[in-house]
């Protein structure tokens, strides 16, 4: 098999024998028992004549078809959410242009299924003077979305944050805008490793504290709320709240780290999913999904666990750059042409983080064509000055 040279973790270059790829069964035999949202990224177009931090450019072709890959492994899509580049390059015109093309796809896809993140990122923080400025720009988002047809993952927002003086301003706006949805939403509650701006979301710092107000916000509309997905790497925590979730409201794990422990669950109930790094590592959660269905624990927990050292790197601190990992994942597997990021975002992680990334995905066995993988990471390490 290939070889090549790679710095390792302290810096020293080092030949690698890359194995061979590990052969999944990933076609759903029915409905699954966990409904699987994968968070998918979008394919910046990299002949665009524009400027990355400032305009987005998007290669519509390539994204919708890495759609189409996650449908095929039996995933439902979270569309224009974080590993999109929501707030990090995907601005909320291209947002929308995102989603409507990617229900028009699903269409034509049997059995897809999208959701679609709904948020206030079309108004800046500062131009925000009040609450009902946040109201209105949920509202507007909103209203879109719900007339392309599709459901609603309320995301956090930054406005909100900077804007909230106390829990009560959450409540405010959580309750207007879940009294006006047409079909119950996903809730999601993004911790600040993910976007520093959401720091003391739900107007508290202390997670338990804040953990109380959402709840109380979700008892209160329970029937427009389907689940809520958070996203605070903390396994207890998460089961905390799926314990005091209503009984109609589903848990999604947003939890990257700790994700096979959550999904299998215990003996007082189990985590969905709607997760990022299922975009990365499809092939493998779909067929770990298959082992659960099937009662087969041990090919469950045998597939998924070398996918958590790779999901654990992807996503380290600062984690809100886990976006790279997801697209260079996509590059190497040969999904997309190029590793070319919207708003420049692949200059975020550092050759040895690639690095060890590729060796990790290697030992996972989820380098699909190795020889093609190795070829491409050898050009990614040519123009950061590792020669062959």
């Amino acid at each position: 098999m290939s070889r090549l040279v790679l710095p390792d973790n302290n810096g020293k270059l080092a030949a690698y024998q890359v194995g061979e790829p590990l052969s999944h069964d990933t076609t759903p035999s029915g409905d699954r028992s966990r409904i699987a949202y994968a968070a998918a990224h979008v394919v910046a177009d990299p002949l665009a004549d524009n400027d990355p931090w400032v305009t987005t450019a998007v290669d519509w072709e390539r994204t919708i078809d890495y759609r189409r890959h996650l449908w095929h492994h039996g995933f439902a899509v979270a569309e224009a959410m974080d590993t999109a580049q929501r707030g990090m390059g995907l601005d909320w015109p291209t947002s929308l242009e995102l989603i409507k093309r990617s229900l028009a796809a699903a269409r034509d896809f049997p059995g897809a299924a999208v959701a679609s993140g709904c948020g206030t990122d079309h108004i800046a923080p500062e131009d925000c003077q009040s609450i009902d400025d946040v109201i209105h720009a949920y509202e507007e988002q909103m209203a879109a979305i719900e007339k392309l047809g599709s459901r609603l993952i309320l995301m956090a927002s930054r406005a909100l944050s900077a804007q909230a003086t106390s829990p009560d301003d959450y409540a405010r706006v959580y309750n207007r805008i879940l009294s006006q949805a047409s079909e119950p939403v996903i809730l999601h509650w993004l911790g600040d490793m993910f976007d520093p701006a959401l720091q003391g979301y739900w107007g508290h710092d202390d997670l338990d504290a804040a953990m109380d107000v959402c709840l109380k916000i979700i008892n209160d509309n329970v029937d427009k709320v389907d689940g809520i997905k958070i996203s605070l790497l903390s396994a207890e925590k998460e089961i905390t709240m799926r314990r005091r979730l209503p009984a109609s409201v589903k848990m999604y794990t947003g939890d990257d780290f700790n994700y096979p422990e959550l999904i299998a669950g215990d003996d007082q109930g189990f985590s969905h999913a709607l997760l990022g790094i299922f975009d990365a590592i499809a092939p493998a959660a779909s067929a770990a999904l298959n082992a659960l269905d099937a009662g087969d624990d041990a090919a469950y927990q045998a597939i998924f666990a070398p996918t958590v050292p790779l999901a654990r790197h992807i996503f380290k601190a600062p984690t809100r750059f886990y976006k790279t990992g997801v697209v260079f994942m996509a590059y190497l597997n040969g999904h997309q042409d190029h590793f070319t990021m919207v708003a420049g975002q692949e200059s975020t992680r550092s050759t040895r983080h690639l690095a060890e990334l590729f060796r990790l995905a290697d030992q996972a066995g989820l380098l699909r064509d190795p020889d093609l993988a190795v070829q491409r990471m050898q050009h990614v390490m040519a123009v950061r000055g590792v020669a062959q």
